[in-house]
């Protein structure tokens, strides 16, 4: 039992840096119904901003800055070039714009800061807490306690914004619906630039705590691909949606990767080893089938 807590555990708090991808996400999906599939090379060209930055010679705090910077740079001009000229077109030409953008951020991120492999020390060993681990015999990582809290802050700090401020009652209002939103007099270019803008900061907390864990490597993009089962679970509009479906992507992979094989091999032989590659993406095929909107998602009615 104490070895399957522990397990558990580890996998809600891997599912928190899954949710931080997931939130780019929805932040532009609830804005513009865009599904932004260029998030995971914006966390990509987040964290080669950072290193980059630092291999000029500027410290950390002041490449994080700079990064920042540049993100909200990336999302601003994402918004004036490729958005704001697809207005009212079909969403599939939306999703290839983003395709694009995707391939574009890739090919920049190297030329303009270097491509190897690079690290980003944020000074949190990735090692057990000793204290917890005396105390009840369970390793929890030092490294998976700081992310999960930066990201729980991220939202704390998200939700404030959406419900309390003026902007974050018009993005909220441009969700609903564009054309009421634009009856009241809400811009939608100033909206969708500040949600790239938005998006991009995420981006770059989601690049420093991937680069810190896996290093700042090109393998950073395929982040995007894990968050799709997040947004699957949670719905593509729900940013509370996004941290329940990555708590349950991070502790269902964990608990299959550990407890599968067996069973898997006892019944069927052969080797089953990196389930958790494929494990998410089976699961949340399975939801589809039950619940398409997500648990957090509306159902839409059309009526013809």
């Amino acid at each position: 039992m104490q070895f399957f807590i522990e397990v558990l555990i580890n996998g809600l708090l891997s599912g928190l840096m899954y949710s931080l991808v997931a939130l780019g996400f929805v932040l532009i999906f609830k804005a513009s119904g865009v599904l932004n599939f260029a998030q995971g090379s914006m966390v990509y060209f987040a964290a080669l901003a950072v290193v980059g930055l630092m291999d000029k010679g500027l410290p950390m705090w002041a490449a994080v800055i700079g990064a920042f910077a540049v993100m909200l740079l990336v999302g601003l001009a994402t918004e004036r070039l490729v958005l704001r000229k697809l207005v009212n077109q079909p969403p599939i030409a939306l999703f290839m714009a983003s395709i694009g953008l995707s391939f574009f951020l890739e090919g920049l991120g190297p030329l303009l800061f270097g491509s190897e492999v690079r690290a980003i020390d944020l000074g949190i060993v990735d090692e057990p807490i000793q204290a917890i681990m005396d105390s009840t015999g369970i390793g929890i990582s030092k490294f998976d306690l700081f992310a999960s809290g930066m990201v729980m802050l991220l939202v704390a700090v998200l939700t404030l914004f959406f419900q309390k401020t003026k902007v974050g009652r018009a993005l909220r209002a441009v969700a609903d619906d564009h054309q009421a939103a634009l009856s009241l007099g809400i811009s939608l270019q100033h909206i969708w630039a500040i949600v790239w803008g938005v998006a991009g900061f995420v981006a770059l907390v989601a690049g420093l705590l991937w680069g810190s864990r896996n290093g700042v490597q090109y393998a950073l993009t395929m982040t995007a691909l894990k968050a799709l089962p997040v947004l699957i679970l949670g719905g593509f509009t729900s940013v509370p949606g996004a941290i329940v479906g990555g708590l349950i992507i991070g502790a269902s992979e964990k608990l299959a990767e550990i407890y599968l094989p067996p069973v898997m091999q006892d019944n069927f032989g052969g080797n089953f080893g990196g389930i958790e590659g494929w494990f998410p993406y089976v699961f949340a095929l399975l939801f589809l089938l039950v619940r398409p909107e997500g648990l957090f998602g509306e159902k839409h009615i059309d009526r013809v």
